[in-house]
């Protein structure tokens, strides 16, 4: 039984798959619960409590999906693979996102994604360039299996801050590396063995070299159509779901989850999985995110007109523990009005005020439109579901990608199953399926 968001939508499809009996119930009228996009905008003013309604100049509100939590998808990532290899890519299309940007001294700049706009970039200059790209052909060498790769390196032990010493990198490129390439929100991952980090360039550089323009995907018509594809998919392997069903207790015996109780009926089940937003008993406050939903009329400047971009602004330019990261996407995506831009921006919270934290950021944006300010809790799961067989997710950090999410899918996967996630195994009960020709 499958409670709440696109976590839950992407393991219901994953377990039917696997030959499991899911029912999925949701409270809300729609798929995805907080991953969902709304639609249309005058939902969004509802959602938020504004009383007056959208100006006529925001176009057609049934123009507009909007997501209440950004994320692009990385193109070779975890996310894309879980969507090839169930087939959902069918019911979904993708635009490549235009460009990544880093903020720097109070300006943004192009993360390069070709050796020619490298060289070109204000980034850095002309020693630090040589240095960085000695680095990143290292990286791009690298194989955990292969020790004359290693280049003295140990992947097990020595840190990411002592490769970066190793290659004489300066500290705007370690900010650089770190938080655009490998997308860390802090600087923790200094202290941490190296080949996490090694492991994240490489998937940007495959993700980058994939398209071209950025290593990031967005789905048309909004993140909304995630959920929705994995909910086809486990109902073409018979799953069942319930929208519109309120959740009123989950009944235990004994130590464990025998069903869940829903307008007087139990649905019995024998495993349950759902967001943290269903059993507040088992999971702790982990922190907030602060969101801000931002409406333009005008590309963000700098950006070469880009119609959807990433802004990451690295904590240490800004005197913070964490980054602060923009999503931008527009009607090129059919989620908003012809000639409107939506930028998302989130953050994790620090301090007493966060709409202070995240002014950086909206200076980049102006003029502004509206504004929809969202701050939500950030919930953990405290009990591991071994005992109870009840397994929480853990809620939407501010990363603006889906890899955390997956890791966190392929954690719940273990603990339900006893086995590590296969990509290749799926594949296989696909072909049992579809049959090898339809692939």
């Amino acid at each position: 039984l499958r409670l709440g968001n696109i976590l839950e939508c992407i393991l219901s499809g994953i377990m039917s798959v696997n030959g499991k009996k899911v029912l999925h119930m949701d409270r809300n009228p729609y798929y995805g619960g907080e991953s969902s996009s709304i639609t249309p905008l005058e939902e969004l003013y509802k959602r938020f409590d504004l009383t007056e309604s959208p100006p006529e100049s925001m176009g057609r509100g049934r123009d507009w999906n909007v997501d209440l939590i950004p994320k692009f998808l990385m193109a070779n990532g975890q996310l894309v693979k879980m969507l090839l290899y169930t087939e959902v890519t069918r019911y979904l299309d993708f635009k490549v996102v235009e460009g990544s940007f880093v903020y720097k001294g109070g300006k943004i700049y192009k993360v390069p994604s070709t050796e020619t706009e490298a060289l070109a970039s204000n980034l850095m200059g002309m020693f630090e360039k040589r240095r960085f790209r000695k680095f990143l052909v290292f990286v791009a060498n690298f194989d955990e299996n292969d020790p004359k790769t290693f280049e003295g390196v140990d992947p097990k032990s020595t840190t990411m801050g002592e490769v970066y010493k190793k290659f004489d990198l300066g500290q705007d490129v370690i900010d650089f590396t770190g938080h655009a390439l490998a997308l860390y929100r802090t600087d923790d991952y200094l202290e941490q063995p190296c080949l996490e980090t090694i492991n994240r360039i490489k998937l940007y550089s495959e993700s980058l070299a994939r398209y071209g323009k950025s290593p990031y995907l967005y789905p048309l018509y909004g993140l909304g159509e995630l959920p929705q594809g994995f909910a086809r998919l486990s109902a073409i392997y018979g799953g069942t779901y319930m929208l519109n069903k309120p959740v009123d207790e989950i009944v235990m015996e004994g130590g464990h989850v025998v069903g869940v109780k829903s307008e007087g009926e139990v649905a019995r089940c024998k495993q349950l999985i759902c967001d943290p937003s269903y059993m507040a008993d088992r999971v702790r406050k982990a922190g907030q995110v602060i969101r801000v939903i931002c409406i333009l009329s005008h590309p963000i400047k700098n950006t070469n007109d880009a119609n959807s971009c990433q802004i990451i602004i690295p904590q240490n330019q800004v005197n913070r523990k964490s980054d602060i990261y923009v999503c931008m996407i527009s009607y090129a995506h059919n989620v908003a009005a012809q000639g409107k831009y939506i930028a998302i921006v989130s953050t994790t919270v620090e301090t007493a005020e966060p709409e202070v934290e995240i002014e950086p950021a909206l200076e980049l944006l102006e003029p502004i439109d509206q504004k929809f300010v969202a701050i939500s809790d950030l919930y953990e799961p405290t009990d591991d579901g071994t005992e109870s067989q009840v397994f929480a997710s853990r809620s939407y950090d501010a990363t603006t990608h889906f890899e955390t999410t997956c890791n966190d899918i392929k954690d719940i996967y273990k603990r339900m199953t006893g086995s590590d996630f296969d990509f290749e195994n799926m594949k296989r009960k696909q072909n049992d399926v579809f049959g090898e020709d339809e692939q």
